[in-house]
């Protein structure tokens, strides 16, 4: 659906993006990430037309962004991190503009409608735009976006300056959103991009440095799986007995508890389940085991260590 092939940016001698290529399939929600000045900002506006790149192409949905502005863009709705709101017009009045604008070729009454109803706005859209609170105003935003049914989103911080029960509303319509458009979300709240995306591509220096699917993300920081487990019993004696159990590369004491117990973090090798092991050789030496849970990296530690560590010069991970 989207497809970034070798893009790069120059602005002088600097490179804001360095050859960076990417697809995103058709009904994938896709995180893009990096920190400030990494050339996340530069790529969106390059795949929504509002740069043009240096070399390199970007196609959206067979229509490339230079050689047919018009086609590619028709296909795409942008929402960007301040949206593009005319707040002396009501909700409605500013979606039949942006309708017209577009030059959408829908019912406009039927159409709006049931955008309206989509973005749960219907409430509000004969009140003046500048009335709403942020909130709102973002739905009225995400509304223009969808306007024309583009097969394609781009949402650059939609839930940025939203309270928290907006924030959880705009991740909702997001996610089922998904269900029949492509989205490409950017977003510095890296939970937020963990509990909506399918896949998350990391910028840092104008260079891709990971592309993974989000919950397979953790693996391109090392070698092996971790696990964080609970056990009661005599330290020297539960780390024996863990480290016995096959695939278990180390067994690192965490924190104690009052109850008696401690807390581990259990090093295996890629790919292996030991969980099983663990339990059952735990319950021959009668050491209750009270929790057990994955202690592979979270999103955050994966952010920092990607865009901080200059060795990382390439792409990790598997992604489309």
């Amino acid at each position: 659906m989207v497809e970034v092939k070798n893009v790069t940016k120059c602005y002088g001698d600097k490179k804001a993006v360095d050859d960076i290529s990417f697809n995103v399939e058709s009904g994938e929600i896709l995180g893009f990430l990096g920190p400030n000045g990494a050339g996340k900002s530069t790529t969106m506006n390059i795949i929504t037309g509002y740069l043009s790149s240096s070399s390199g192409t970007v196609t959206i949905d067979g229509c490339e962004i230079l050689e047919d502005p018009k086609g590619a863009k028709s296909k795409i709705g942008y929402l960007p991190e301040i949206p593009p709101l005319y707040t002396e017009m009501t909700v409605r009045k500013y979606l039949e503009f942006m309708f017209n604008l577009k030059r959408v070729k829908l019912d406009r009454d039927e159409h709006i409608d049931e955008v309206c109803r989509l973005v749960k706005i219907t409430q509000v859209e004969d009140r003046v735009i500048k009335n709403l609170s942020k909130g709102y105003k973002q739905r009225v935003g995400l509304a223009q976006a969808l306007l024309g049914n583009p097969p394609v989103l781009i949402l650059d911080e939609p839930t940025v300056g939203l309270d928290p029960k907006q924030i959880i509303e705009i991740r909702n319509l997001v996610k089922n959103l998904g269900k029949k458009h492509t989205v490409i979300l950017s977003s510095h709240i890296l939970s937020e991009v963990q509990a909506i995306c399918d896949r998350v591509v990391i910028i840092s220096n104008g260079k891709i440095v990971a592309d993974a699917e989000t919950e397979n993300l953790s693996k391109v920081l090392g070698k092996s799986d971790k696990l964080r487990i609970q056990v009661k019993g005599a330290k020297s004696n539960v780390i024996d007995v863990v480290s016995s159990v096959r695939d278990v590369k180390t067994v690192q004491t965490e924190r104690d508890h009052p109850d008696g117990s401690y807390d581990y973090i259990v090093e295996v090798n890629r790919g292996c389940d030991v969980r099983e092991a663990i339990f059952y050789k735990l319950a021959e030496e009668k050491m209750p085991l009270l929790l057990m849970q994955s202690a592979d990296p979270s999103l955050e530690e994966i952010f920092l260590k990607l865009t901080n560590d200059t060795n990382y010069s390439g792409k990790q991970g598997g992604g489309k």
